[in-house]
C-alpha cells in the first residue's frame, strides 16, 4: 500500500508545498482540498474527511 498521506506530509515538511485551495470538485472528489507542490506530482487531492488533519498540519507552514 502506498503511504499517500505520509509522503504528502513529508513533502510539506521538506518545504515543497507552494500553495493550496479548497474546490467544490476535483476528479470525482467533492469537496476537495488541493495541495500544490514544486515537484512532481505537482497536485495532490485530499478528501473531506482529512481536512481537519491537514488544516492542523498546515498551520505554521510558509505558503508562497
Amino acid at each position: 500500500m502506498y503511504p499517500y498521506h505520509n509522503k504528502i506530509k513529508q513533502r510539506i515538511k521538506n518545504k515543497e508545498l507552494t500553495g493550496y485551495q479548497y474546490v467544490d470538485e476535483y476528479k470525482a472528489i467533492s469537496p476537495c482540498l488541493l495541495l500544490y507542490f514544486s515537484t512532481e506530482p505537482k497536485v495532490r487531492p485530499i478528501r473531506e474527511h482529512r481536512f481537519e488533519e491537514y488544516e492542523i498540519f498546515l498551520q505554521g507552514q510558509i505558503i508562497k
